[in-house]
């Protein structure tokens, strides 16, 4: 049996801009926050889209600081990363109206990180039904809204949550 061919052609920008270099998460540090779809910075932390997501509005949270463990983190940076997490619920939850999460961490190539190197938490809302056919038949993931609105939608819901929770 033949590979079907699923054209992205978007993706190739992605991909040829992170080949041979930094990780994401370095490289969003320094770069626009609509060039890395950085939704919201916080003081030690910052959550950006997942590229490449297993659901509608797949968010990762990452550290400034390039560790690769929370036991590299300080009690500040650890505190920060939950704070954001808890943030970045609130705006999904506002836009999105999961049934549910998943949220975790792969620490290490043997249990699923890509990037194993910088620490990163995922945070991929669920609804029921939201597993159909079409990865078991196809091998292709349906994601019904185009990354740009996901991005432009969660960025306004989650500041304007950080301002009503910082009066």
């Amino acid at each position: 049996m033949g590979y079907k061919v699923l054209w992205a052609p978007w993706r190739m920008k992605y991909i040829a801009m992170h080949q041979g270099k930094t990780c994401i998460f370095c490289d969003a540090r320094s770069k626009s926050d609509d060039e890395s779809y950085v939704i919201f910075r916080s003081s030690n932390s910052f959550a950006m889209l997942n590229l490449y997501p297993y659901n509608t509005a797949h968010v990762m949270i990452a550290p400034y600081r390039h560790v690769n463990s929370f036991e590299l983190l300080s009690d500040e940076e650890l505190l920060d990363l939950m704070k954001l997490m808890r943030l970045v619920l609130k705006s999904i939850d506002s836009e999105y109206r999961p049934q549910g999460y998943n949220i975790g961490a792969n620490l290490g190539r043997v249990a699923g990180a890509g990037i194993e190197d910088h620490l990163h938490l995922h945070i991929v809302p669920r609804w029921l039904g939201d597993t159909n056919y079409m990865p078991l038949i196809a091998g292709v993931k349906v994601i019904p809204e185009d990354i740009n609105e996901t991005y432009s939608r969660l960025r306004k819901s989650i500041n304007e949550i950080f301002k009503l929770s910082s009066k």
